[in-house]
């Protein structure tokens, strides 16, 4: 089962969980500079395993959100962000 089929703010038949604080939820990255967007990111990606093992529900699925929205502002401000040619897959 996915993390999205258990995690109860992702529509499963259980009770939601109760709605975070905003204070709890983190800077929008829009207003973060590329340096501290970035390091947001190597934080999350640093702990992302711990989060996965051994956090609770919530805390799991305010991991994968707040990923989630870094990577996405990431993305958006890096469009044509050059790929490494190493990190292909041959056709």
């Amino acid at each position: 089962m996915s993390p999205e089929q258990r995690i109860p703010e992702w529509g499963d038949d259980r009770m939601p969980a109760p709605a975070p604080d905003a204070d709890l939820l983190g800077i929008d990255p829009a207003e973060l500079d590329e340096e501290d967007l970035v390091r947001e990111m190597q934080s999350l990606h640093r702990t992302r395993l711990d989060t996965l093992r051994h956090a609770t529900d919530s805390a799991l699925a305010n991991h994968l959100r707040r990923t989630a929205e870094l990577e996405t502002e990431y993305l958006a401000r890096h469009p044509g962000r050059e790929v490494d040619p190493s990190r292909l897959r041959d056709a």
